[in-house]
């Protein structure tokens, strides 16, 4: 027959419960109080005359407690100092909630390089190189831009505005959002691509060097609001540039009685500051900072310089 345990009373009348007693009341198993016992967390209130440990209501309690702090992932070292009062639930708390942001952030990041691993169908190669760029720090990140900044404009003499331009090319955010789209894991692996790219490098080295030119400030601002009115509305209509609809738009855009000299080195300027891996160098900041990004003007630009090698 099964020897059943009966609890045990102290002579002040105190219940007593037994290691079996006390995984049937708190659903702990026998394992794990035997196991938090022997570690120091939960002494045992007294042992009985066969050797077996007793547990007082108070030690009920502290089981209690420390399978809580278990469920939510606090280890027994931290346990320890809770019991023995060196630290609070309150601080040790706090301590793992920061850890346990961590380890989120961390995974949601790793979530992300995964689902851009997975559309850009990524070789062995892609994958490994994705995940060293996405773990980059912000740090890390700030001084690849700064030393693609530097490097570009080395000895160049800017202007205010152009001096503006540097400073906005270098706003990249802090750090990767908590919850990383797997678009701006790819924006920043683009970016990374971008700016060790020597033609790129040289290419934004040539509108620098053309930024401070004449013809720049007299048309830049007004030059690229026209330019998104018309042209884009010409796109927009398959409006050839050859065509004489095309001179009518032009027009609107350039005054026709620009001289052709200035309308010559117009046409210049247009043709080295119009560069499409310059604005999706923007684009890949403005992701990276959680914008949407501004439509691509390049299209609009695309026919202005066709309706101009037209027109004359």
């Amino acid at each position: 027959m099964a020897r059943r345990c009966r609890l045990v009373l102290v002579s002040d009348g105190t219940e007593l419960y037994t290691v079996g007693q006390l995984a049937r009341r708190s659903g702990l198993s026998v394992h794990t109080i035997r196991f938090w016992s022997d570690n120091g967390l939960i002494v045992p209130t007294e042992r009985s005359a066969g050797g077996y440990r007793l547990y007082d209501a108070a030690a009920v309690a502290r089981f209690d407690l420390v399978r809580t702090l278990r469920e939510l992932g606090i280890g027994l070292e931290a346990i320890k100092k809770i019991l023995a009062q060196q630290a609070t639930v309150a601080e040790t708390a706090e301590v793992h909630a920061r850890a346990l942001d961590a380890e989120i952030k961390a995974l949601k990041l790793r979530r992300a390089i995964l689902r851009t691993i997975s559309k850009r169908a990524s070789t062995t190669e892609e994958t490994v190189m994705t995940h060293k760029l996405a773990q980059v720090s912000a740090t890390q990140r700030q001084q690849v831009i700064d030393e693609f900044i530097e490097s570009t404009f080395a000895g160049i003499a800017l202007d205010d505005d152009a001096k503006v331009v540097a400073q906005w090319m270098r706003e990249l955010p802090d750090e990767l959002p908590d919850d990383p789209t797997p678009r701006q894991v790819d924006a920043w692996i683009e970016l990374a691509d971008l700016v060790t790219s020597e033609d790129f490098r040289k290419r934004l080295r040539q509108i620098a060097l053309t930024g401070a030119s004449s013809v720049a400030s007299r048309y830049g601002y007004e030059l690229r609001s026209l330019t998104l009115e018309h042209a884009d509305r010409a796109v927009a209509e398959s409006i050839a540039p050859d065509s004489v609809e095309g001179r009518s738009v032009l027009n609107r855009i350039i005054n026709p009685s620009t001289p052709t000299d200035e309308r010559s080195e117009l046409h210049r300027w247009l043709e080295t500051v119009a560069d499409a891996q310059v604005e999706r160098y923007w684009q890949l900041i403005a992701v990276l900072n959680g914008r949407e990004p501004a439509p691509s003007a390049m299209p609009a630009f695309t026919w202005l310089l066709a309706a101009m090698r037209a027109h004359g």
